[in-house]
C-alpha cells in the first residue's frame, strides 16, 4: 500500500440535498485525512477541462450544464491507496448498481445526479487536484490517531 492523495467532489445535487457532512463523515470514519476543501461554483471552462474525456458523448452538454448549475465542494483526501479506497466507498457510477453501504448506493438514485465525483486513477487524481487547487491550499499535517490506522 502507498500513501496517496485523491480528489473528491460533492456535486451540486449533494450540496443541495445537504449531504456534504455525510460524505465527509464517511471519509473521516474510514480513516482518510482531509488535506484541502473549498466550495466552488464551477464555470464552463473549468467544467470543460474537468470532463474533457467525455466531450462528444451524448451526455456531455447535460453534464456541463448540471455541474455549473450550483456550487460544489471540492476536496483532497489522503490515505493508503486513497484512490481505490475512495472509489470503493463511492460505489458504481449508476446508483442503481451501486452496493448498499456505498455513498451512491445509499444516497443516490440516478447516474446524472449521483452526489459525488471521485478520481478513478492516481493520474486522474493529480490532474484533478491541479485543476481545482493551488499548492498553497493543500495542508500537510499529522492526525493524532494515524498510528492507530496504519502499520
Amino acid at each position: 500500500m502507498s500513501r496517496e492523495q485523491t480528489f473528491l467532489m460533492v456535486k451540486p445535487d449533494g450540496l443541495q440535498r445537504g449531504l456534504v457532512g455525510e460524505v465527509i463523515r464517511r471519509m473521516e470514519n474510514k480513516g482518510m485525512k482531509l488535506v484541502a476543501m473549498k466550495m466552488i461554483h464551477i464555470d464552463k471552462d473549468l467544467a470543460a477541462h474537468h470532463y474533457g474525456e467525455h466531450k462528444g458523448k451524448p451526455f456531455y452538454d447535460g453534464l456541463i450544464k448540471y455541474i455549473t448549475s450550483a456550487p460544489a465542494v471540492a476536496m483532497i483526501w489522503e490515505g493508503d491507496d486513497a484512490v481505490a479506497m475512495t472509489r470503493t466507498m463511492i460505489g458504481a457510477t449508476d446508483p442503481r448498481k451501486a452496493e448498499s453501504g456505498t455513498i451512491r448506493g445509499d444516497l443516490a438514485m440516478f447516474t446524472g445526479k449521483n452526489i459525488v465525483h471521485g478520481s478513478d486513477s492516481p493520474e486522474s487524481a493529480k490532474r484533478e487536484i491541479d485543476l481545482f487547487f493551488d499548492d498553497s491550499e493543500i495542508y500537510t499535517y499529522s492526525l493524532a490517531h494515524e498510528n492507530w490506522l496504519y502499520d
